[in-house]
């Protein structure tokens, strides 16, 4: 259903297993970017009513889980961790080219966070499978749900607002590339390196 094009190598649970806290406070901060880009799209497309309307109660739900991911950390006796760069979706945003229509602007923005959704969702699909903290591995399934939702929508917005066809090409060539990027990740407690 994803389409990704390069799985993520089953042994990352391993090195998340190590140090639970690494991968909550990256989480943490992956929550509170994608309230951040629900909130940039409507900021910068106002034009489109129903995304604004989608971004609203997306950025409401990224919040949300935002705070469940914090309680967690909490509830573990730590602190949220230093804000870090995610590598990934540095390396990601050179796919597509700065510019061009507004049209094209919005359904690359789309397309990235389909991505990235589904990145997380089969992340969080490993990750309810296989950690051994059977409360941890139920909420990462119930998130995992929920980013497959995500990414189906992003997908959909991408195809209504641009042409289908050329969206289509470029979705594929996405994860061409995207599976490239992944070659050279999946050794970090990140929920995309």
């Amino acid at each position: 259903m994803l389409g990704l094009k390069l799985p993520t190598d089953p042994r990352w649970v391993n090195i998340v297993e190590k140090n639970i806290d690494e991968i909550l406070t990256d989480h943490a901060f992956c929550e509170q970017k994608a309230a951040s880009t629900a909130i940039s799209l409507i900021v910068t497309f106002p034009e489109y009513p129903e995304l604004i309307q989608e971004m609203i109660a997306l950025s409401r739900e990224e919040m949300g889980h935002f705070k469940m991911v914090h309680d967690r950390i909490l509830a573990r006796g730590k602190t949220l961790g230093r804000y870090r760069k995610d590598e990934y979706v540095i390396a990601l945003m050179k796919f597509f080219p700065k510019g061009g229509s507004r049209s094209e602007q919005l359904v690359h923005r789309l397309l990235y966070a389909a991505l990235i959704e589904a990145r997380s969702c089969e992340r969080f699909r490993l990750l309810s499978e296989q950690l051994q903290d059977a409360e941890l591995a139920e909420f990462y399934k119930k998130l995992m749900i929920s980013e497959a939702g995500h990414y189906t929508m992003f997908l959909k917005f991408a195809r209504q607002y641009g042409n289908r066809e050329k969206v289509d090409k470029k979705w594929e060539a996405l994860l061409t590339y995207e599976a490239e990027i992944m070659k050279g990740l999946g050794t970090a407690e990140t929920v995309h390196g």
